[in-house]
């Protein structure tokens, strides 16, 4: 299995990441990607991005080098409503939205429950589309419950690169977050999360931590061409 779009990727607008747009731009056309979404964060993460960088993205190409350039942001979830720090005016004017929780930005007291509430309200969110690093063993939550809703929902739960290789505390929850995906058929993206062009499309450790659980490709929405365009396609989203 491979990784044919990086859907979770940082530049230097975030201020913790260190690349410029070009920059990734220029990496993922050398990689052979056939594309990558920008997710700069939302407005609750320190060093975030003015809201008009977000509604300026287009004046970056849809397709640039050869590689379809998905203009989309990292919005911060921040209370047990599942509210997001981004307004539904930005949204509506992205490719992409990945969801995530921070410890830094969510607002109200942290527990299964709070956890568990949050996510199941995302879950109608319509401008949602993935749900980043869900494996954090702060942010637990009632796996089975919630990822029978994202399935439901059309939602796509992220298996996070960056988590599988530097956070071993998150291993025990995203193998059972996988398991469960492929209980209730619920579709996942690979990504990095990366926030340096060394990191970019790099997926290997996600990769076999999935195949090491014979987890479906046709599950992947970035593991193929036609897995790729099909849900860019659902989501009405221009291939080239």
């Amino acid at each position: 299995m491979k990784i044919v779009a990086d859907l979770h990727t940082h530049t230097i607008a975030s201020v913790h990441a260190y690349a410029t747009a070009l920059e990734m731009i220029t990496e993922a056309s050398e990689l052979g990607l056939y594309g990558f979404a920008i997710t700069d964060h939302g407005e609750t993460m320190h060093g975030y991005p003015h809201p008009y960088y977000f509604m300026n993205l287009h004046a970056i190409p849809k397709v640039m080098k050869g590689v379809r350039v998905l203009k989309g942001i990292e919005a911060n979830i921040v209370d047990r409503k599942g509210r997001l720090d981004a307004d539904d005016s930005i949204l509506s004017n992205l490719d992409i939205c990945v969801a995530s929780l921070h410890i830094p930005t969510f607002k109200d007291k942290v527990n299964v429950n709070t956890c568990t509430e949050s996510y199941l309200a995302l879950a109608d969110n319509p401008y949602v589309n993935i749900i980043a690093h869900s494996g954090s063993p702060y942010f637990k939550y009632d796996f089975d419950a919630v990822i029978k809703r994202f399935a439901e929902c059309g939602k796509v739960i992220e298996i996070n690169n960056s988590s599988i290789k530097h956070k071993p505390d998150f291993h025990p929850n995203c193998k059972e977050i996988a398991k469960l995906c492929m209980k209730h058929g619920c579709r996942v993206s690979v990504d990095t999360d990366a926030h340096f062009i060394t990191q970019l499309g790099r997926a290997e450790e996600a990769l076999k931590f999935l195949e090491d659980l014979n987890f479906p490709e046709e599950l992947v929405i970035n593991s193929s061409v036609k897995n790729f365009e099909s849900y860019l396609n659902e989501l009405n989203i221009p291939l080239r």
